[in-house]
């Protein structure tokens, strides 16, 4: 029997490599807005915010709401058009994905990015349909706060213990530990691993077709997971 019945997924920097379009897009709507630049670490350490409370973070001294929704749409539309052409999944997500579902997890998302966001990189991927219960930062509250985990736990009717988070920031595992849910960080996204290892995850992996083998060994038995 699996420890863990369901699988819980932050999207960007740990299912699809798109940091440095997001970095890339913060930059253009600074100078879109006359404001500083910061460097990559800074723009780095804010995904897997929602975007007000990440432009609130670097850059706190911005409180003018229409400045703040100048710089939301200057994102936007830049980030949009690099996803002209969808940033692509990290080796073995989709494998893994699929053998994931076949053993009978359940799979969720709970991402900062926007519904319409996440619906469009789904739709692209063929996956309307894929995952169980998708939570985002615009219909709920943004990470690190509990709630979109209380909400997928609640849909699925499970504890807390019966789920696992994986992410590739502070904010994701700082929410894991809020809800009480065991929590897996990705090395290869946003954020350090010595950043990530001070919020306790249960394991780290370098890939993500590791996470199969961690499963297994968690759950005692073998299930069908991809490991590559």
């Amino acid at each position: 029997m699996n420890r863990y019945e369901v699988l819980i997924f932050d999207w960007d920097g740990t299912l699809v490599d798109s940091i440095g379009r997001i970095v890339e897009s913060i930059r253009v709507a600074a100078r879109s807005c006359d404001l500083p630049q910061r460097d990559d670490a800074a723009i780095k350490g804010i995904i897997g915010l929602a975007l007000p409370e990440a432009i609130a973070v670097l850059y706190p001294e911005v409180s003018d709401v229409a400045q703040v929704e100048v710089f939301r749409q200057r994102y936007s539309e830049h980030y949009l058009a690099l996803e002209a052409q969808p940033s692509a999944l990290y080796p073995g997500v989709a494998q893994a994905l699929q053998a994931f579902r076949d053993a009978g997890y359940l799979l969720a998302v709970a991402t900062g990015k926007g519904r319409r966001g996440l619906d469009r990189v789904l739709m692209g991927q063929g996956w309307e349909d894929f995952f169980d219960i998708t939570r985002c930062a615009d219909e709920t509250a943004s990470k690190p706060d509990p709630l979109m985990l209380h909400e997928i736990l609640a849909y699925c009717g499970k504890r807390p213990e019966q789920a696992l988070m994986v992410g590739d920031s502070v904010f994701d595992l700082q929410m894991a530990q809020r809800a009480g849910v065991d929590s897996v960080a990705v090395a290869y996204g946003a954020q350090s691993l010595d950043v990530l290892q001070q919020c306790r995850p249960r394991m780290a992996i370098n890939r993500f077709a590791e996470l199969g083998t961690w499963l297994r060994s968690a759950a005692g038995s073998e299930v069908n997971a991809y490991v590559g």
